[in-house]
């Protein structure tokens, strides 16, 4: 008798803790689509930037900016109400190895001399080319551009959070 009354006292904590994952799991959502929607524009910006002005790196702005969109995904952790339960997902249906399957397709083609191997080579003289003609032009449009990059690089570096991701 007093299990059955120990479940039935237990079931509306059971209710409402659903009712509270429920609610937090949609604010999470909310917020990681509106940062994803900021992230189109603020990614394509970034890798733009660094096609004209290299960095530290290849890409070393829009890298910048995925570690920051990997933080904040870290932060909203939409899934923790079930993190306890057992990963199910088989690793060979990944987004990331299919594209691993794909890009091993490219990558033989282009050993063997196909057409892959002669448009990366036409998009590494067409960038070069992009590089050289920013770097040799002192135009308006490269310093606007350059203001720019530099304000968003300030913007980024500015962040919370960023020193940790850094280290």
């Amino acid at each position: 008798m007093t299990s059955k009354l120990g479940t039935k006292l237990n079931r509306p904590d059971e209710r409402w803790r659903f009712w509270r994952d429920v609610a937090v799991f949609q604010i999470k959502m909310l917020i990681g689509n509106f940062r994803d929607f900021l992230l189109i524009p603020v990614s394509l910006g970034a890798a733009l930037i660094d096609l004209f002005f290299k960095g530290e790196r290849e890409g070393s702005l829009f890298y910048k900016v995925l570690r920051w969109a990997w933080h904040s995904e870290e932060i909203l952790d939409a899934y923790s109400p079930i993190r306890h339960e057992t990963n199910d997902i088989n690793p060979n249906y990944t987004v990331d190895s299919v594209i691993a399957r794909i890009e091993a397709v490219v990558v033989r083609e282009y050993e063997k001399g196909g057409t892959a191997a002669s448009v990366k080579a036409a998009l590494d003289r067409a960038i070069d080319q992009v590089h050289r003609e920013t770097r040799e032009k002192g135009d308006r449009a490269r310093e606007v551009v350059g203001r720019a990059a530099d304000k968003l690089r300030l913007k980024i570096d500015s962040l919370p959070g960023e020193n940790e991701m850094d280290d």
